[in-house]
């Protein structure tokens, strides 16, 4: 079987993990939000702004979400990882900051 290595666009936004949990993983689980928010123990309105891509999934809350899920905090944690570093890069200027290079032994 060929392995095949997925490569995204780089110059597109990767998506926030808020709007997985808000276009597929929530109407999958088939519950209201206020039932979703109390069982994560978080307020309605902490889990209102992450589904708007308002607030990022913390360690803490991709532990949570993890749990919830089933699929574990790993994902809900690489997810934002990746959405802050494509933002980041964007915005911090580095163009002072020069690339060292090792030295051989």
């Amino acid at each position: 079987m060929r392995e095949y290595v997925a490569k995204r666009n780089p110059n597109i936004c990767p998506i926030h993990p808020g709007a997985i949990l808000r276009d597929s993983v929530l109407p999958a689980l088939g519950r209201p939000k206020t039932e979703i928010a109390r069982l994560l123990d978080i307020s309605r309105q902490h889990l209102y702004d992450i589904l708007d891509e308002k607030k990022p999934i913390t360690p803490e809350m991709a532990v949570k979400i993890g749990k919830l899920c089933g699929n574990g905090a790993g994902i809900w944690a690489r997810l934002q990882l990746a959405y802050d570093t494509w933002h980041a890069e964007r915005s911090v200027d580095v163009k002072h900051i020069p690339t060292l290079k090792a030295k051989a032994a």
